[in-house]
């Protein structure tokens, strides 16, 4: 009995995503194009519902067409999956350091990474006493210019991507001391290059300031962003170093090889 309730339990509900699961398979086990005809009769599913639904997939780039009647998996699954791999990998080397942070400091320590013009949080050590009243759920995500993290990722892009980004989202503001004018977004950047750390000051939720330090890959690439929450009045200039030194170690464990030292404030 409960082998067939597990079996029960894996059958999507929906039929449409039954059948996108079933096409998506049956792309995975070819390494060509497969035509539309061969699809429908791997699948059992009618000729024009296969087209429907591969068509619905191409215009989410989850389906390419190389030419007319053929379709093989599209290149947003190879992004969404690096995205995965990339978190994956990023959180097991940070879990560890991260802890020992918190214990060190005994303030939130938060794992955070770049998901287009927002921050989606990954992971979070906290304790029950750290007097903090804000909580950074996993799967949150903030507006990158409100976030020391953040801004840790506009200060890698360059100016023109700045200011698209300016643009995009209005620079809206949550509280009273939110950057909402690019000149001073462009200034809170510039210090962040210099100093490769980068703050919150009360920008995204009053009472509280944050600092932050880069996480990097193998290739050198920013992948990653880790900070320290504390109620504003708390904030220790001292915990930067410590910070430092942690993002410094998870680098190291994801390959990063350092070819000059790390600018200091």
């Amino acid at each position: 009995m409960k082998h067939s309730d597990s079996s029960a339990a894996a059958t999507p509900t929906i039929q449409v995503i039954e059948r996108m699961f079933a096409l998506i398979e049956v792309l995975a086990s070819h390494e060509e194009p497969v035509s539309l005809k061969e699809i429908s009769a791997l699948t059992g599913l009618h000729p024009s519902t296969t087209h429907r639904i591969l068509n619905d997939l191409a215009i989410g780039r989850f389906v390419d067409r190389p030419e007319a009647g053929s379709y093989r998996l599209g290149m947003r699954l190879l992004e969404l999956g690096n995205l995965v791999k990339g978190r994956l990998s990023v959180r097991d080397a940070a879990l560890a350091p991260m802890r020992e942070l918190h214990r060190l400091i005994q303030q939130p320590v938060n794992l955070s990474m770049r998901q287009g013009d927002e921050i989606v949080y990954i992971e979070r050590s906290y304790g029950e006493r750290s007097g903090m009243q804000v909580v950074r759920a996993i799967g949150g995500h903030a507006p990158l210019h409100l976030t020391s993290v953040g801004k840790l990722f506009l200060a890698h892009d360059d100016p023109q991507r700045v200011r698209a980004y300016a643009v995009r989202t209005g620079l809206a503001g949550h509280t009273k001391n939110s950057i909402t004018q690019l000149p001073a977004l462009e200034r809170e950047l510039a210090k962040a290059r210099q100093s490769g750390t980068a703050r919150d000051n009360e920008e995204l939720e009053l009472g509280v300031r944050c600092m932050a330090a880069g996480i990097y890959d193998d290739q050198s690439k920013l992948v990653a962003g880790l900070s320290i929450s504390a109620p504003a009045d708390r904030l220790d200039e001292g915990w930067l170093p410590k910070l430092q030194a942690t993002v410094e170690r998870i680098s190291a464990a994801l390959g990063y090889k350092a070819s000059a030292p790390q600018p200091t404030p």
